[in-house]
Formats: C-alpha cells, structure tokens, sequence
C-alpha cells in the first residue's frame, strides 16, 4: 500500500476499511477495550471478515462489567476473541512489585498491555483500532492510515477509520445500528481501561483526562 498517492482523509469511515482490506490482502486484526469506538469499527470490518481477530488485552484490572460486556457481545456476535494475556498473573505481579499501578502506573501498562500486544501484532499486516483525534491531545495528529515498523519486524498499516469522528457521530451510528454501548457510559465514563486508573472526567474535560488520575494520557500502545 502506498498512502502518499492515495488521501485516506477523503473517504468514509465504511469505505476505507473497503479499501484497506482490498489493498492489503495479508492478515487483519482489531485491538478492542470494548468502549464504544471500537465496536463501531468492529462492525464495520465484519461485513467483510465476520471472523477477523478481535485483540483484548486481558489485564486482569478490567471492570467487572467490561469483562461481562465481552462475553455478552462475544457471544452474541460470534467473534473470534483473542484474549492477550501478560507473563505475570496478577497475583504474580503483585507479589513481585506490589500496586504497580499505583507506584509505576507507566510499568504497569508496559507490561500488562504493551508487552502482550505486540508479541501478538506481529501475526498480522493490518492492525486496525477505533482512535479518534477528539479523544486526547495526545491523538489530535493521528492519522487515518499510518505505516508503522518496529526493529526486526514486518512494516504493518495501523488504521484509525474514525480518526475524524467526534463523539456524537459514534454514539448516532450505534444507535442506527443497534449496538448496544457497554453499560459503564451510563455512570458517567467517557474513556474506559483498568478500573483501579480510571475515574469519571470533570464536566468539559477531554474523555481520557480521567484516566490514571490525570498522571498521563496514553499506556503506551499508540506512543510508542
């Protein structure tokens, strides 16, 4: 795939996952939390590979109702769940480290989240993610389709079809079509990860300022 003849920018969410998929015949995959955004892009890629690898990255800190929601939506949807799990238990961690997540919130993600995902993208040529630019600013230069290359592996396309979206626009297409959001938005959570770094926003606060109380924005997955 060469992106510099081609402006992604221009097509529709719908339309470029279409593209991306024809253009890059090699193995896809989502990375999914679960929130909102990515079952938007999960629904979209099912049209086209109903079975297409569905990443979570299995903490073992996620809310009770996350890990309910996607067994629900796993079952319902038929997906082909792919639990990324770390080296170390939780207890195992602990044990060792104590509250990483407290002490060393950065640690913690490296080696919970970082760590178990990238031994797994390099399965695949398409890593596709639900990211959007409103989100943070850390995210406001995303790119809708990005060449990544890490030492001694393939070149992978990321691609974020809803770089471009705000909010409103991903909650008026799950309600066209019937996706049924997880429950932890009703309480008041914008942006949702391990429950012991994640608390409700402020009122006007970007959504993930609620994440590791406010000590950074990113785990590291998409700023590495």
């Amino acid at each position: 795939m060469n992106d510099s003849v081609i402006d992604y920018e221009k097509f529709s969410a719908a339309d470029l996952v279409a593209r991306v998929l024809h253009d890059t015949q090699g193995p896809a995959c989502l990375t999914c939390s679960f929130q909102l955004e990515d079952m938007v892009v999960l629904h979209l890629l099912r049209r086209h590979q109903p079975d297409i690898p569905v990443l979570f990255l299995d903490t073992g800190y996620h809310f009770a109702a996350t890990y309910a929601y996607r067994d629900r939506m796993a079952r319902e949807w038929n997906l082909n769940l792919v639990n990324l799990t770390p080296v170390q238990s939780v207890a195992e961690q602990e044990a060792q480290f104590g509250l990483l997540y407290r002490s060393d919130p950065g640690k913690c993600c490296q080696l919970r989240k970082v760590e178990p995902l990238f031994r797994s993208l390099v399965k695949y040529d398409l890593w596709f993610t639900g990211l959007r630019r409103e989100q943070s600013p850390t995210r406001k230069d995303l790119k809708v389709v990005e060449e990544r290359e890490r030492p001694g592996e393939k070149a992978q396309i990321k691609v974020n079809p809803l770089a471009c979206w705000n909010w409103w626009l991903v909650q008026d297409y799950a309600a066209k079509h019937g996706i049924d959001p997880l429950p932890l938005y009703e309480a008041g959570y914008k942006s949702i990860g391990c429950e012991p770094c994640t608390s409700i926003p402020s009122a006007g606060a970007d959504a993930r300022s609620g994440r590791w109380g406010g000590t950074k924005l990113e785990c590291g997955i998409h700023t590495e």
